[in-house]
């Protein structure tokens, strides 16, 4: 499956970082990990540091999927608002999502703060109405934010304005959330738990696998075989088609990066995530080095030819909406891309067991806007179910809730 167009940044900027080596034999594992992107990175650090012993296999090379195209905005905010959560599932578990997401954010700082040089920093978010007949959704969203201790400040027009330049009815302003580098995140983790004897092998096709009472077996192209009592599958967007179950819709979202932009210019907008209410959403965040990253206009194309051939329009496109909003900043693309990304319908991932696989098979789809927050979660919620112990996300990200 082909899950990006154009020139991510991160892979352009990062390159290769290590040769992991194809799996050359036959072996056996507590868990076997489908998928060497950012949360099967994530899930193989937290079982392995936990005492499992694990397996970690990709046909691609590592972070060369979805990873290299994350935007990687770090939020707690989840892509359907806390009061639709709150209709929908009730107010305790909406509460739950949204305060798991914060928790996940320092847990993922701890872990950059291991891998080490990751681009990882803190940051707050804006969340700006996109229109005035939004107001009302908003105001509503910041009271119950705020009703439950979240740590959040009203802003309206005039200090929007005043603040970050540009001009909206209103806007939430969040303390929590953070950006990092995928791409590096996942190689470090995992060239760390390499160095720590831990099996990680890119290049290596896994053709099939046959759940069994006690494991799951796992055929590659050239016929080695992996025996694991777990098989997690982190292969994204791809994993999708292992089950009949209609889990998500699957669309293409563009990005573009600037050159370095001056501190003085950029503002507040080092170290403050933007977006906004409309859906889809434009979105913005610098990087380490003093880049804007810019992205959005989302469509439901997932043919990659045609992603291609629009890349380079969409950049376009958002660059001009970019000026338009913040016309003292440079904002012509450096380097654009596009890349698959996921909707479920209620915003929130699935983590855990699917009735068609058994108990063995675990899946572990990061889906919607919050995808490195969710596999931060989901890397913990997954040994839970390993270790046989209850977790307090396990019916709200499991696929039993489907029938809720």
């Amino acid at each position: 499956m082909d899950l990006k167009s154009g020139y991510p940044f991160w892979a352009v900027s990062n390159g290769l970082l290590h040769a992991f080596p194809p799996l050359a034999r036959d072996t056996h594992c507590d868990v076997a990990i489908m998928g060497a992107g950012i949360t099967g990175a994530l899930i193989a650090s937290e079982l392995a540091n936990h005492g499992h012993s694990v397996c970690v296999l990709d046909a691609r090379d590592v972070g060369w999927g979805s990873t290299a195209a994350s935007t990687a905005m770090l939020q707690y905010e989840i892509d359907t608002h806390m009061t639709d959560l709150r209709d929908r599932y009730g107010e305790a578990d909406a509460v739950l999502a949204y305060r798991s997401c914060v928790e996940a954010i320092d847990r993922l700082q701890d872990v950059a703060r291991y891998a080490g040089n990751v681009g990882f920093a803190r940051a707050r978010s804006l969340y700006f109405a996109s229109r005035r007949r939004d107001l009302p959704s908003l105001r509503s969203e910041f009271a119950l934010r705020r009703q439950h201790g979240f740590d959040v400040a009203w802003m309206d027009a005039g200090r929007v304005r005043e603040r970050f330049g540009f001009d909206a009815p209103a806007a939430i302003l969040s303390a929590d959330a953070a950006r990092v580098d995928p791409y590096r995140l996942a190689y470090r983790l995992l060239v760390k738990l390499e160095q720590r004897g831990v099996a990680v092998h890119d290049r290596t096709t896994v053709v099939g696998f046959t759940p069994r009472a006690r494991g799951v077996e796992l055929e590659c192209a050239d016929g080695t075989r992996v025996k694991a009592k777990h098989l997690v599958m982190a292969t994204g967007y791809e994993a999708q088609c292992l089950i009949d179950q209609k889990v998500a819709v699957n669309r293409s979202s563009y990005a573009f990066v600037t050159d370095p932009i001056a501190p003085d210019l950029l503002g507040p907008l080092r170290n403050t995530l933007v977006w906004e209410t409309a859906r889809p959403y434009l979105y913005l965040r610098t990087t380490s080095d003093g880049r804007l990253l810019v992205g959005g206009e989302d469509d439901a194309i997932d043919i990659p030819a045609r992603r291609d051939a629009v890349v380079d329009r969409r950049a376009r496109k958002l660059a001009k909406r970019v000026a338009a909003m913040l016309p003292h900043l440079p904002v012509t693309p450096a380097f654009a891309w596009g890349g698959t990304f996921a909707e479920t319908e209620d915003g929130l991932p699935w983590f855990g067991p699917h009735p068609q696989h058994g108990p063995r098979v675990l899946f572990a789809m990061a889906y919607g806007g919050n995808g490195i927050t969710y596999s931060m979660l989901g890397a913990g919620l997954l040994r839970a179910i390993i270790e046989r112990r209850k977790h307090p996300l396990g019916a709200l990200f499991g696929f039993e809730r489907a029938a809720r």
